[in-house]
């Protein structure tokens, strides 16, 4: 399946240049510059750099892409882009850009597939810099954990089970997230600028174990949030009214 995803890359590089406006492909993320993560179950982020005044054409007709294999399904996600699935099961993930725009977005570096003669090499490196990596106090990051499973616990006994999980299972979880550079060495694959929680269970395997305990679904909020609680309490000083009031809401 990588020998796919990359010869199916190759071609997409080969259509761009028949196109007669393009000028460039960058291949980003497990088919850019960390092709060490390239497994069965990627698939192709790139970016199609095309002439100023053409890029319209590219969004508005993906013939591009079809004359390689038929789509079998399209999805405009961005102003910028797609994702489209072919229908030998590829996906893929992508934005045009004129070269112009390439200095106003932020993106992680990329590879170039494919290039016009004489375009500069350096295109695949980013002008705009990524968002920098949250470095929020350890004491906020834990106030709001602790009052995300407090307002969570509230909302699953008023029977708001939905609302109970996103702060419990997805916000609570995300501070804890966010602590656990604070706790443990981040080791292995490399941390998304954009996404927290992609590759986590190699950067942080310790904290990884936990997850399930902290995550156990719709009708199991408050058992989440107990499993929470211990490892805050394990970590971090915890107010102890504020851990006595969550246990009383997980077991009223």
């Amino acid at each position: 399946m990588t020998n796919r995803l990359l010869t199916r890359l190759d071609e997409i590089g080969a259509s761009l240049e028949r196109s007669g406006h393009a000028l460039a492909l960058i291949g980003l993320g497990s088919v850019g510059v960390e092709l060490e993560r390239l497994d069965a179950w990627s698939d192709l982020d790139f970016f199609a750099i095309v002439e100023q005044g053409h890029k319209g054409r590219y969004l508005s007709n993906l013939d591009w892409l079809s004359c390689l294999c038929p789509l079998a399904y399209q999805f405009r996600n961005t102003p910028d882009g797609f994702k489209v699935l072919f229908q030998d099961g590829i996906f893929c993930e992508f934005a045009v850009f004129e070269l112009a725009e390439l200095g106003t977005i932020p993106f992680s570096r990329g590879r170039i597939v494919w290039k016009v003669p004489g375009l500069n090499e350096d295109i695949a490196e980013p002008v705009v810099p990524l968002p920098a990596v949250c470095q929020s106090a350890t004491e906020w990051l834990v106030g709001e954990a602790l009052t995300n499973l407090l307002v969570g616990l509230g909302r699953f006994r008023r029977g708001e089970k939905l609302s109970a999980s996103r702060f419990i299972q997805q916000y609570a979880v995300d501070r804890v997230l966010e602590l656990s550079a604070v706790i443990a060495q981040e080791i292995g694959a490399p941390r998304d600028a954009f996404a927290n929680e992609r590759r986590f269970e190699q950067r942080f395997p310790g904290v990884a174990q936990e997850l399930p305990c902290f995550i156990q679904g719709y009708d199991h909020s408050c058992e989440s949030a107990q499993a929470i609680l211990a490892f805050l309490e394990r970590h971090f000083d915890v107010n102890q009214a504020v851990a006595d009031t969550i246990r009383k809401l997980c077991n009223p």
